[in-house]
């Protein structure tokens, strides 16, 4: 009995309850993610990276998913020896396609560690994987369906062979299926692909609409005003950041041209200061052009930035801070 009225402990102090919010809330965020088709382990290792997540958090959403809500199998023990190549490992396991494969792991130094074994960045999150230390093997369909137990039994033992160095090769029928590795930036792609044909459509328009402008003291073309409404509660530092990523993977693509930013009639040259204004508010937009020569994705570079302007920005932040974002 005492410890069911303990149960809620957690939640009886403000600091308590918010922890929780969090928890919850980021659990929820890597479900919509997982059910994409996105190998948990990216998703946490992402969210880790990008201090969304602490990584004392990792073990209880591992449990919370793999074991509860998607029936996953999953077969422990300790290593039977030391291994710092993982070339053979991750070789063998970018073939297998029947299942999805989650590898848990509890570095001594590290801490308790997630690794997407197809994933060809995947074991970067470590080292080694040691003698005698813990590991565990998920094998699952992104589904709560529990079937083919046998078969994800001989994948985990298989699996579990290769961990403890041997070299094993994996068998042809779990070559066959749909689960191949399938790389966690590709969702922001993902996330336009049923918007391409109506940005090409509209960047057929563009073309016809763009108009000479001076700018920078020389005279180039200039795409026409665009609007981009905020429709997160507040034009906050995420989505500032956003902003500065999405801008950065176009001028990456397209080194001469210029992204303009403008509020309330002004000419914005930091981004950040719409944040620190703390006035662009909920329903309020911001406006943008681009100028140059040989203008280009101004229709994709928009989505974006709405997206950008939205409560979706994270979608943005989930990569280390210095890499630039392929959405061009």
């Amino acid at each position: 009995m005492n410890e069911l009225l303990r149960t809620y402990d957690s939640l009886s102090s403000r600091q308590g309850f918010n922890d929780s919010l969090l928890h919850f809330q980021s659990v929820m965020d890597v479900i919509s993610d997982f059910e994409d088709g996105f190998n948990v382990a990216d998703i946490l290792n992402s969210l880790i990276a990008n201090n969304d997540i602490n990584r004392n958090q990792v073990p209880s959403i591992i449990s919370a998913l793999l074991n509860d809500k998607y029936n996953y199998f999953c077969k422990s023990g300790n290593l039977a020896t030391t291994t710092t190549d993982f070339s053979y490992i991750s070789s063998e396991l970018s073939k297998l396609k029947t299942f999805d494969v989650v590898i848990c792991y509890y570095h001594p130094e590290l801490g308790y560690l997630v690794i997407n074994p197809k994933n060809p960045a995947g074991w970067n999150v470590t080292n080694d994987i040691r003698k005698n230390e813990f590991i565990t093997v998920f094998v699952g369909t992104f589904s709560d369906s529990g079937k083919d137990t046998f078969s994800r039994e001989k994948t985990a033992s298989k699996i579990i062979e290769l961990l403890n160095g041997v070299k094993t090769k994996l068998p042809d029928p779990l070559k066959k299926g749909k689960y191949k590795f399938l790389a966690y930036e590709e969702e922001l792609v993902a996330e336009t692909e049923e918007y391409e044909e109506e940005q090409e459509e509209q960047e057929d328009d563009e073309v016809e609409e763009k108009q000479e402008a001076v700018v920078n003291g020389g005279a180039q073309r200039m795409t026409p005003l665009y609007s981009v409404p905020v429709t997160n509660e507040l034009f906050h530092n995420g989505n500032v950041e956003a902003w500065k990523r999405i801008i950065q993977s176009y001028k990456a693509k397209n080194p001469e041209l210029e992204v303009h930013i403008f509020y309330d009639g002004e000419r914005i040259l930091n981004i950040a200061s719409l944040f620190k204004w703390g006035k662009v508010k909920h329903g309020s937009a911001i406006l943008f052009a681009v100028a140059g020569d040989d203008i280009k994705d101004v229709a994709k570079l928009q989505k974006y930035l709405k997206q950008g302007a939205s409560h979706q920005f994270e979608a943005f932040l989930k990569f280390p801070v210095n890499t630039v974002l392929n959405l061009f």
